[in-house]
This record gives structure tokens, C-alpha cells and sequence, in this order.
């Protein structure tokens, strides 16, 4: 099973749940599929680009940019249907949308990445707009790419258009708290569970070691961290101040001292009151869910428990806090940062960090009473509460 069929079928388990035809959302609205070229080490190559925009029901399209060389059309479609439910459920005005490149961008130089970006916005660039679709740093993409893409964007167009894409610097029109928001929404998730103190974080990149930061600072037993070239673990907590420095360094988190070597699966299977898996989708599957022995799990990733997972966490007692709740910090952040584009002002740190604060616990509350009424998961919950406002905008614009 594919990504996107299994984000399909927990659409359709939210159309039996509802009792409600979601035909609508079982395929994308518009898919682009581009080959673009782009100067590398001197000489011309081909690359394989994808934009998916999944629904606009609420709003102009609204989802990442990954350069990965996994990145398929099946993933991507499956992010922009994510992006669909979170928005929905966040309570934004957007719909959804997702974007990926096929490309190893650790094999490239910092000019080569730049050329590769510059051809991929050329090749979307008919497809995006404040009010059409606007991209935002995802998997190995960050400020400097989402300025790379706006500074093509508006090159094209003739027009300066801030708003166009988030995620950016702050001289570009970027806003305070956005690269921190998706670890910062997680962390009011947390403070949320009673009774915790141990955490365990698969991916130590930008929100894994915010996230880190958080906790830490919060008084948090961080146990073990991994990223994509191993897991270290230290049973009294890892220094996380320490081990940051020695990530900048090094480049990964292994070597780091005081600390065992683990593999990323022992690494999911050690005992902890809090698992955050914030790497990459499906980490948690049939073949390992058995083993988990984390109290709570919140994603931080994008579909990191496949529907097979689910009911065997739910079969042992582990709740999860789904994606489109847990993560969403980061897409509002994003919105934050348009509403300041779109009015031409800038907002400081603490109005912005309190109006995250308050929708994040809006969220939460909402998903948790509602799966309350329905005797549901979380997962469940947070679905059926995003597809209720997606039919009423549907039934109300008489389609």
C-alpha cells in the first residue's frame, strides 16, 4: 500500500464514520507534473517536479516544497490531501496543497540547489499566487529556498508579491516564530498531557530540535534522538544544549558523548511517557507498532503511523495525537506570516506566539470533545471535525 492509499483509507473510515459521500476528496482538484532543467557542476540535467493542489474549498492552495530523492507522485498527493484536512482543522482559510522535487540536494552545491530551485519555480511558477498557492519550506527545504523561489516568482511576474510563499527570511517579509512554530504548536500539545516527564524524538532536524529545545528547557527527560545516520540514547536524558553543538559540527547526532548508539528502531521501542516522530511518513508500521512501549505519540511528522499501526497502538493503549493536530503549528505560523504580507505590517513575537498558543489549545479541546461525542480516536476525531467544515463550505458554495 502506497502513501496516498493509505491516506485515502482513512478518508473513507471518516465517510463510514460521517455517513457521508467524501467522493470529493478521494483525487486532487489539479496535478502538475513538470520536467525542468537545471545547470549541475556545469552541465545540463533533467529533473521531476510535482504540485499538487488537493482541494480549494476554503481557500487557494496551501502546503510545502520537499526536495527529496524519494519524492514521488503518490507521496506528494498524499501531503496535499494532509494539508486539505490540517487546514480544515486549524481553522484556516486555505485549502490544500503539497510540492516535491525528485533530487538528493546533499549531493549538490549551494549553486547547484539554487539552479534546481530557480527551474522548478520556473516550471509552477502559472500555478502559484498569494490568492492561488502559496509553497513553504518542507523536508531539506528552508528560508533560503522559499527566497530563491519568490525572487523567481516575482522576476516572472513583474510584481513584488511577498506573500506568494512563506517560510521566508524576515528582510524578505518573513515572520518572527515561523521557523519555530510547528515544534512550538507540538510543545502546547504536550503541556497539555498530564503526568509526563521522559520523551523520545526520531529526527533531530529543524522542529525535532526545536521541539528538543522546548522540553528541555521545560524540565523534560529527553532519553534518545535520531537522525538520518543513526540514534544515540542516555537513560538519565541527553544534554540537549551539548548535543546541538555537536549536531552543527558533526553533522549528525551519533558520536555524541555520553551517549549509546542505538538503531532508529530501537530507538522507537525504548520505554518513554512521550514519542514524537518527526522524521518521515510510515515510521511506524505492522512490523514494528507491536513493539512500541510510548505512553502517548504526537506527530510531528507527516503520516508517520500507517492505518495498520493505528489499530494496533489503539489495541495497546497508545494514544495518538494526529498530524493534522499535532503539526499544524508550522501552517499556522505560515498564515501568520501571509496575514502580515497581505496587510503590509509586521507583528512581534509575543502577540504571535499567543495567538498560537490559543489555537493550538482551541484545537485540541475541539478534537478531544468531539471524539467524546462520536467514541473515537483522536485520529478520527480530528478527521471528521476537518471533512464537517469541508462539506459545509461544499453544501454553502451549492456544489
Amino acid at each position: 500500500m502506497n502513501t496516498y492509499t493509505d491516506a485515502l483509507s482513512k478518508v473513507k473510515a471518516s465517510a463510514k464514520l460521517l455517513n457521508e459521500d467524501l467522493e470529493f476528496l478521494y483525487s486532487p482538484e489539479r496535478t502538475v507534473i513538470t520536467s525542468f532543467s537545471a545547470k549541475i557542476k556545469g552541465e545540463i540535467k533533467y529533473f521531476t517536479g510535482y504540485r499538487v493542489r488537493y482541494n480549494t474549498l476554503l481557500g487557494p492552495g496551501k502546503g510545502g516544497i520537499r526536495f527529496d530523492s524519494n519524492v514521488d507522485i503518490y507521496e506528494v498527493s498524499a501531503l496535499a490531501l494532509w494539508m486539505t484536512l490540517k487546514n480544515s482543522l486549524a481553522g484556516l482559510p486555505y485549502g490544500g496543497a503539497k510540492g516535491g522535487v525528485t533530487v538528493n540536494p546533499k549531493e549538490l552545491s549551494s549553486n547547484d540547489l539554487e539552479n534546481v530551485t530557480r527551474g522548478f519555480a520556473r516550471s509552477i511558477s502559472n500555478d502559484l499566487g498569494a490568492a492561488i498557492d502559496i509553497p513553504a519550506p518542507d523536508v531539506y527545504t528552508n528560508s533560503q529556498t522559499m527566497s530563491w523561489i519568490l525572487d523567481e516568482y516575482e522576476t516572472i511576474k513583474g510584481r513584488h508579491e511577498p506573500g506568494m510563499i512563506t517560510g521566508k527570511p524576515l528582510v524578505l517579509g518573513g515572520s518572527l516564530g515561523r521557523d519555530t512554530s510547528t515544534a512550538m504548536g507540538a510543545f502546547y500539545i504536550c503541556k497539555s498531557i498530564k503526568q509526563n516527564n521522559s520523551a523520545v524524538i526520531e529526527g533531530f532536524g529543524n522542529a525535532g530540535m526545536n521541539l528538543a529545545t522546548f522540553l528541555f528547557n521545560e524540565g523534560y527527560n529527553i532519553l534518545g534522538v535520531s537522525d538520518s545516520k543513526g540514534a544515540i540514547f542516555n537513560k538519565s536524558g541527553l544534554k540537549i544544549p551539548e548535543l546541538i553543538r555537536h549536531k552543527e559540527a558533526a553533522k549528525q547526532v551519533s558520536g555524541f558523548a555520553d551517549s549509546e548508539e542505538l538503531s532508529n528502531n530501537e530507538l522507537l521501542e525504548l520505554q518513554t511517557d512521550l514519542l514524537f516522530p518527526c522524521a518521515t511518513e510510515n515510521s511506524i508500521n505492522k512490523d514494528n507498532a507491536h513493539k512500541i512501549n510510548a505512553k502517548y505519540i504526537i506527530e510531528l511528522a507527516n503520516g508517520p503511523v500507517t492505518s495498520e499501526a493505528d489499530r494496533i497502538l489503539e489495541s495497546k493503549g497508545i494514544m495518538v495525537y494526529p498530524d493534522i493536530l499535532a503539526n499544524s503549528g508550522g501552517v499556522i505560523g505560515s498564515y501568520y506570516e501571509w496575514v502580515q504580507n497581505n496587510q503590509g505590517m509586521q507583528w512581534g513575537i509575543e502577540q504571535i506566539n499567543s495567538m498560537l498558543k490559543e489555537k493550538m489549545t482551541t484545537n485540541l479541546s475541539n478534537v478531544i470533545n468531539e471524539a467524546g461525542k462520536l467514541n473515537c480516536s483522536l485520529r478520527e476525531s480530528a478527521y471528521a471535525l476537518a471533512i464537517k467544515r469541508l462539506l459545509e463550505a461544499k453544501k454553502l458554495r451549492g456544489r
